[in-house]
Protein backbone atom coordinates (compact mmCIF):
# COMPACT_ATOMS: atom_id res chain seq x y z
CA UNK A 1 0.00 0.00 0.00
CA UNK A 2 1.23 3.47 -0.84
CA UNK A 3 0.95 6.43 1.48
CA UNK A 4 -1.59 8.05 -0.86
CA UNK A 5 -3.88 5.03 -0.47
CA UNK A 6 -3.56 5.26 3.31
CA UNK A 7 -4.67 8.91 3.19
CA UNK A 8 -7.51 8.07 0.79
CA UNK A 9 -8.81 5.44 3.19
CA UNK A 10 -8.48 7.75 6.20
CA UNK A 11 -10.35 10.47 4.31
CA UNK A 12 -13.09 8.05 3.31
CA UNK A 13 -13.67 6.87 6.88
CA UNK A 14 -13.06 10.06 8.85
CA UNK A 15 -13.81 12.83 6.37
CA UNK A 16 -11.35 15.00 4.50
CA UNK A 17 -10.78 17.58 7.21
CA UNK A 18 -10.94 15.37 10.30
CA UNK A 19 -8.65 12.65 8.91
CA UNK A 20 -5.59 14.92 9.05
CA UNK A 21 -6.42 16.06 12.58
CA UNK A 22 -7.01 12.51 13.78
CA UNK A 23 -3.82 11.28 12.12
CA UNK A 24 -1.78 13.99 13.82
CA UNK A 25 -3.33 13.79 17.29
CA UNK A 26 -4.64 10.27 17.98
CA UNK A 27 -2.11 7.86 19.49
CA UNK A 28 -2.61 4.36 18.17
CA UNK A 29 -1.61 1.61 20.59
CA UNK A 30 -0.55 -0.80 17.84
CA UNK A 31 1.85 1.83 16.51
CA UNK A 32 3.69 1.96 19.84
CA UNK A 33 1.37 4.78 20.90
CA UNK A 34 2.49 6.95 17.99
CA UNK A 35 0.20 8.93 15.77
CA UNK A 36 -0.21 8.05 12.11
CA UNK A 37 1.94 11.05 11.20
CA UNK A 38 4.68 10.02 13.62
CA UNK A 39 4.59 6.44 12.35
CA UNK A 40 4.94 7.64 8.75
CA UNK A 41 7.86 9.86 9.73
CA UNK A 42 9.49 6.88 11.47
CA UNK A 43 9.27 4.84 8.29
CA UNK A 44 6.53 2.44 9.31
CA UNK A 45 4.99 0.95 6.15
CA UNK A 46 1.61 2.39 5.19
CA UNK A 47 0.06 -1.09 5.17
CA UNK A 48 1.12 -1.66 8.78
CA UNK A 49 -0.27 1.74 9.75
CA UNK A 50 -3.57 1.03 7.99
CA UNK A 51 -3.99 -2.28 9.82
CA UNK A 52 -3.44 -0.51 13.14
CA UNK A 53 -5.89 2.26 12.18
CA UNK A 54 -8.41 -0.33 10.97
CA UNK A 55 -8.28 -2.04 14.38
CA UNK A 56 -8.39 1.25 16.33
CA UNK A 57 -11.45 2.45 14.42
CA UNK A 58 -13.08 -0.99 14.66
CA UNK A 59 -13.86 -0.98 10.93
CA UNK A 60 -15.55 -3.93 9.22
CA UNK A 61 -13.39 -6.79 7.98
CA UNK A 62 -14.05 -5.86 4.35
CA UNK A 63 -12.14 -2.60 4.91
CA UNK A 64 -8.94 -4.30 5.99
Amino acid sequence: MKETELWNRLNRHLGDSYARVWAAEHNVAELDSRTVVQALEAGVPAKTIWRAVWAALELPARER
